[in-house]
């Protein structure tokens, strides 16, 4: 049985966990194919603890960590309205195809309307066929205001 539980950044089988997740997602080729740096394992879980707009959900079966999903609350300034962003979601590879990232996102868009959120978002690569198929089951959509400027697209720039 599958178990979808808010982490408390606090309980040490939870901060093992988020870290472990995480890490498996980091080394799979969808999240890099690295390891996180130990430096990031050490601070990710502190670091996430300070902030009352960040949160993780991990799933358990027989009491091991399956599932993460790491959320980010933002703000829409069209909406006028806080918008949650699914920063991270990961199922370690034994487990996936067993409907636990549906679980985890139902979680998420719970959550999310209890804060008053508009949407959700969330990047994927292009090429995660699964995931893109998952993500569109659950109702996401590629996004764009009109349809002839294209697909927004997710751009990053390291400080």
């Amino acid at each position: 049985m599958v178990e979808i539980t808010l982490a408390d950044y606090q309980n040490p089988k939870h901060r093992q966990a988020v870290v472990a997740m995480l890490d498996d997602y980091a080394r799979d080729p969808m999240g890099g194919g690295e390891p996180l740096p130990e430096e990031t394992r050490e601070n990710l879980v502190d670091e996430m603890a300070k902030r009352d707009y960040v949160f993780s959900l991990l799933a358990f079966v027989d009491d091991q960590p399956v599932g993460l999903a790491n959320c980010v609350e933002g703000f829409s300034t069209f909406a006028a309205k806080p918008v949650m962003n699914i920063h991270d979601i990961a199922v370690i590879k034994e487990f996936r195809g067993k409907g636990i990232a549906k679980r985890l996102l139902q979680e998420v868009e719970t959550l999310a309307q209890f804060r008053g959120c508009v949407k959700l978002t969330l990047e994927v690569l292009q090429g995660n066929e699964p995931a893109k198929i998952a993500y569109d089951k659950f109702g996401f959509k590629p996004y764009q205001l009109d349809a002839g400027n294209g697909i927004a697209e997710f751009w990053q720039k390291y400080i």
